[in-house]
Formats: structure tokens, C-alpha cells, sequence
């Protein structure tokens, strides 16, 4: 999606993120006082003094969900990549997944990740226009598309990782039940099911 959209980004757009033109823009962002860290997952509270709260009431705001299920075996393979001290990184890469699940620090960070979460402004209140399911994302992109004026085409798979893509072979019916305890407003929200 960000490779998409930068293909269209104006010279003076602000880009937070890893792709080649959001790189190459970080400097301008190094002035920049914000509210909170900037990086490609920051939160809507985090970019307060590059945008005002006017203008986050007034953006067309969008951001992609993923099954919550899928989203915690990427997780947790992306820290076992990782080379920086967290408690998180320590511990996808002493662990299995399944005690990496079953840790109370990664239910915690399950129960306050949710997808309403990146998007709540500095007044704790949701500011997000769409949500697009990436498993269902041609069916969900028809109204980015209609908002942007153009067709983003086909989006293909960036950063795939090297694990089983099929998450539901890393889950016991305990650590399924916990990711659906943890995880239970995006579940319903989205209407996401574990098959």
C-alpha cells in the first residue's frame, strides 16, 4: 500500500515509513517536533505537530487490519529477526510460539494493540474513515480508490516472510483461544475468524 501511494506523493507530502521515497524524505521530518515517535507505525496521537487536530478531523484517515491470528505468527517471527534490546525481541527468540503466546507480556500488547488503537487521537477518540482487511482487500480498497480518484492496481506482496503462511498450523486450541480473548474487538469488528 505505501509503495502504491508514493508513487503519487507530491514533493512537500510528509511520508513516515521504510519505502525508498519515505526514506529518502526523513531528514525533513528531523526538525519536526511530534508528539510521539515517527515511524511507519506510528499512531495517530504520535504525529500531533506535523498535523493539527483540525486537520486530522478533516483527512479522509484509512489504515489495513490483518487477522489477528496471522498478525501474532508475523509478529512474532519479525522479533526473532530483530538485533535491538526489547523484552519482546529476548523473548520471540528464547521461546516457541507457543509460550511466546501464552507470555503475559504478549497479552498485554495483544489487548492494547488493537486496530482502534493507531488510529485514536490526542482526545482518545477514533479518527479513521476506513479500515482495509488485507485479506480482503480488493473488496475493501474500492472505497480508498473512489476517495483517492484512481485505482491503486494490483498490490503486490512486500516484506513476505520466510515462515509457514498457513498461521493456523502454529496454534494449539490454547494459544488460539488467547489471541481470541486478547484480540476480541478486531475479531468482531472485522469479522475475522481463525479459519
Amino acid at each position: 500500500m505505501a509503495l502504491a501511494l508514493e508513487a503519487r506523493a507530491m514533493k512537500d507530502d510528509m511520508m513516515l515509513g521504510d519505502t525508498p521515497k519515505a526514506k529518502r524524505r526523513r531528514g525533513r521530518l528531523s526538525e519536526q517536533q511530534a508528539s510521539g515517535r515517527l515511524w511507519k507505525h506510528s499512531r495517530m496521537r504520535d504525529i500531533y505537530g506535523l498535523v493539527t487536530q483540525e486537520e486530522i478531523e478533516n483527512y479522509f484517515t484509512f489504515t489495513m487490519v490483518r487477522n489477528p491470528w496471522d498478525r501474532m505468527v508475523s509478529y512474532y517471527h519479525w522479533l526473532k529477526n530483530q538485533n535491538f534490546a526489547h523484552p519482546a525481541v529476548s523473548l520471540a527468540k528464547s521461546c516457541e510460539f507457543d509460550a511466546f503466546i501464552k507470555d503475559n507480556g504478549t497479552q498485554r500488547a495483544m489487548l492494547a494493540g488493537n486496530a482502534s488503537h493507531y488510529m485514536k487521537d490526542q482526545n482518545d477518540v477514533e479518527q479513521c474513515d476506513h479500515f482495509v482487511r488485507l485479506e480482503h482487500h480488493a473488496e475493501d480498497i474500492v472505497r480508498l480508490e473512489k476517495h483517492l480518484g484512481f485505482s491503486l492496481g494490483s498490490l503486490p506482496t512486500e516484506n513476505k516472510s520466510t515462515r509457514n503462511q498457513d498461521y493456523r498450523l502454529y496454534y494449539s486450541t490454547a494459544t488460539m483461544t488467547i489471541v481470541e480473548q486478547c484480540c476480541s474487538e478486531d475479531i468482531h469488528r472485522f469479522g475475522y475468524s481463525f479459519s
